[in-house]
């Protein structure tokens, strides 16, 4: 049996989620930021991220580690190019997506979603913006004359539209008359079944105040890749603020078992 503790809401376990369906394998979801399923989070993965899986026993954290896993165990309908240059070119977009992607869009969205009395700061949407624009002209360079970033759907694919679908929401989309083979991408991806229903969940999850209510949403989650986007465009006195007003959650040191 396999447990996914996932959420709705984090573009890593909807990375996840997406393989286990492009893959065809059978799964039990969990929300695991539910705050009824901290504690059973909590006993797969100290820091209490997630995503995590529990595959009849065998814990696995981490959506990279998990994503190779997943491969190793389900060879089937592969998510990893078997060229191996296309398998690095899959590997970078997949880090780009994880790294460089996500803390600049999780960043600005604290005054999208979490409860908060004060406006984004000056000049950090606009920094968004320009740094993003970078990665969507290489990624509409990537797509020239191809369907898939990497020729066929990837791990590339995959982890790149959680995050992109939500680009639009939080004003930074790109822009779709300078990056027609990024446009075409996106609505391909629309198109096809495990992200059409990847976008159902999040839509529900996120019109459901009941849901939303089971989040945390006074205090911030931080860790390494989103406090150095913060820190690198200068806001050092907001974040040491939000430090000082308590407004800060740090993740549990998670040493493998």
């Amino acid at each position: 049996m396999l447990t996914l503790y996932g959420n709705a809401f984090s573009p890593f376990a909807r990375k996840v989620q997406l393989i286990l369906e492009h893959k065809g394998i059978d799964y039990e979801y969990v929300d695991g930021l539910a705050r009824d399923n901290r504690d059973r989070l909590m006993k797969v993965n100290k820091r209490i991220e997630v995503p995590a899986i529990d595959h009849d026993g065998l814990i696995v954290v981490n959506s990279a580690d998990i994503a190779a896993y997943l491969e190793r165990v389900f060879p089937d309908r592969p998510v990893y190019p078997s060229d191996t240059k296309q398998w690095v070119k899959a590997r970078a977009w997949e880090r780009c997506a994880d790294s460089t992607i996500d803390p600049i869009l999780v960043d600005i969205s604290y005054w999208v979603w979490a409860i908060r009395t004060d406006q984004i700061p000056d000049g950090l949407l606009e920094a968004a913006r320009a740094d993003l624009a970078l990665i969507y002209d290489a990624l509409n360079d990537e797509l020239d004359g191809q369907d898939w970033v990497c020729g066929e759907l990837s791990i590339a694919d995959i982890a790149l539209f959680p995050h992109l679908s939500g680009t639009r929401m939080l004003r930074v989309s790109f822009d779709e008359a300078h990056h027609p083979n990024l446009l075409a991408w996106y609505k391909r991806c629309r198109d096809t079944k495990i992200f059409a229903d990847d976008m159902a969940r999040t839509k529900t999850f996120l019109s459901d105040p009941a849901t939303m209510g089971t989040v945390e949403r006074n205090k911030i989650f931080w860790r390494g890749d989103r406090i150095e986007w913060i820190l690198a465009r200068g806001y050092h006195d907001w974040f040491m603020k939000e430090i000082t007003d308590g407004r800060v959650i740090w993740p549990e040191y998670g040493a493998p078992a």
